[in-house]
């Protein structure tokens, strides 16, 4: 199932001589009853340094860096000292996390930084006909589902749960722009927010990225759309202006601003 994946998106010769890619483009963000809009630029050097800067061209809010370089979390502007928040240790496991959703869309396969395991789950139903889905396993409790379009080969969907983003909150995420997630397991709580003890009981919210708009770059397959839905919801829908492979990038990129 992986091998007849890879092979439509562009066959494992094509796949593995990508060592570098930077893709820019526009995401929309849904925050309460506001779409903001967000420009962002992608720089990743395959296989353990990522980052992502988004711009917002509508708010006089500052340029932002997330992201990791091996072990080492890149994060701008850095929270202020003795505000809460997710510890620098789950900052880091999220932006993995971000950027393995991101991967099992444009190559179907993971990398030493953030490995996973694939197991085939069931047939079932993707937007345009039958899928295959496969089950995907990885470091700290990572776990999703791989929805792969049977007559293409290509993947549609991935599917996994994750806590509700607090209000204004957001995160890195596979291009589709930085999704919106809640925090790590173990994070304490955002200001304002209910103790542990008062959170409603139930199964945590699906979310949901949806991969569309498959183009060429230089043999490879990548896709160029992608939405993201909460509970059914639709909050963020990224366009990549521009994807280009194994492109020079300067080692300042991964280093959080000054």
């Amino acid at each position: 199932m992986l091998a007849a994946t890879r092979e439509a998106l562009g066959g494992d010769k094509n796949l593995a001589a990508v060592k570098t890619f930077v893709a820019t483009g526009r995401t929309r963000q849904l925050r309460g009853n506001n779409l903001v809009p967000i420009e962002f630029e992608i720089s990743c050097e395959l296989p353990d340094k990522y980052v992502r800067k988004d711009e917002f061209p509508a708010q006089d809010t500052d340029v932002t860096v997330s992201g990791f370089r091996g072990d080492e979390l890149i994060v701008f502007p850095q929270p202020p000292a003795g505000r809460g928040g997710p510890p620098p240790t789950q900052r880091l496991t999220a932006a993995k996390q971000d950027f393995a959703r991101l991967m099992l869309g444009a190559v179907a396969a993971s990398f030493p930084s953030h490995p996973l395991t694939f197991k085939y789950a069931a047939e079932g139903d993707a937007p345009e006909g039958k899928a295959d889905i496969l089950d995907v396993a990885g470091p700290s409790g990572f776990a999703a589902r791989l929805v792969i379009q049977r007559d293409t080969h290509l993947p549609v969907m991935l599917i996994w749960n994750a806590p509700p983003t607090p209000p204004g909150g957001r995160g890195g995420g596979p291009p589709g722009g930085p999704p919106a997630r809640g925090a790590p397991p173990g994070a304490p709580p955002p200001p304002g927010a209910p103790p542990r003890g008062a959170e409603p009981a139930g199964p945590l919210p699906e979310n949901r990225l949806y991969f569309a708009d498959y183009r060429d770059v230089k043999g490879t397959k990548w896709p160029f759309r992608i939405r993201r839905a909460v509970g059914g919801n639709t909050i963020e829908e990224t366009m990549f202006d521009r994807i280009n492979v194994n492109v020079k990038i300067d080692p300042k990129k991964f280093e959080a601003p000054k």
